[in-house]
């Protein structure tokens, strides 16, 4: 079985829009100018730390050699923190860190849902929507329900109404990238990782690779309890 890491690291090198020869070598730091990098906004540096190494991207030759010089002398754990960055680098904005938690099928950790249905709704149902207007733009942002692929796994209160969804979007490298979104009065309830367990349950069915990317702890803290490890993190900045 090929190790987590080692499918994680080529997910993001092809997102990165680099060639194999430009991936970091192991406890380094590799700068690449990449203007179509799949790491970060448009015109941003992103950063991707994963098993001990670091792939930064940049959008033109200006900014990597200002990042390069910055960066290749940090840590590789330092590259994906905002404090060390900016000590370094003039920073204007930063989206993250993200944790990036994968999980194999022998690590996965179903949850059964013995006390709740969970119902199978189509991509784009208009009750996700519902739920994510209950729950606010932060936190329907950081599930981006909006934009999986996969069908919506959810859980329903005694009303009727969506209290808790997930889902996955299917990336490049075979990735089914993770959501899920439960609503503000729901939480605390274990719903999250039971939307969460069948998502992830779907996606390994299909031979995917589930990515768990996430910044709130309690998030963070679903995912473990699912299987997932964290090994490593994604980091985005605009130079001011």
């Amino acid at each position: 079985m090929i190790p987590l890491v080692v499918r994680a690291r080529a997910v993001w090198e092809e997102l990165a829009g680099v060639p194999v020869a430009c991936a970091p070598p192991p406890g380094g730091v590799r700068v690449v100018v990449s203007p179509r990098s799949g790491l970060c906004p448009a015109g941003w540096v992103g950063a991707v730390a994963l098993g001990g190494s670091a792939l930064v991207t940049a959008p033109d030759d200006a900014a990597a050699g200002l990042v390069r010089a910055a960066l290749e002398g940090l840590p590789v754990e330092a590259v994906v923190d905002g404090v060390s960055v900016r000590e370094v680098l003039p920073v204007a904005r930063v989206l993250g860190p993200a944790a990036l938690a994968y999980v194999s099928p022998s690590g996965f950790r179903p949850v059964e849902a013995d006390a709740v249905r969970v119902e199978r709704l189509a991509a784009g149902h208009p009750n996700v929507r519902d739920l994510e207007r209950a729950a606010g733009p932060e936190d329907a942002g950081e599930a981006a329900l909006d934009e999986i692929t996969s069908p919506v796994f959810a859980v329903r209160d005694g009303h009727g109404r969506l209290v808790a969804a997930a889902g996955f979007r299917t990336w490049p490298g075979q990735v089914a990238h993770v959501g899920v979104l439960t609503a503000p009065q729901a939480r605390g309830h274990g719903l999250a990782r039971v939307t969460g367990s069948a998502a992830v349950a779907h996606a390994l069915a299909a031979g995917l690779l589930p990515q768990w990317r996430a910044r709130p702890p309690a998030s963070r803290r679903v995912a473990a309890a699912l299987g997932f490890e964290e090994l490593g993190a994604q980091f985005s900045i605009e130079i001011a």
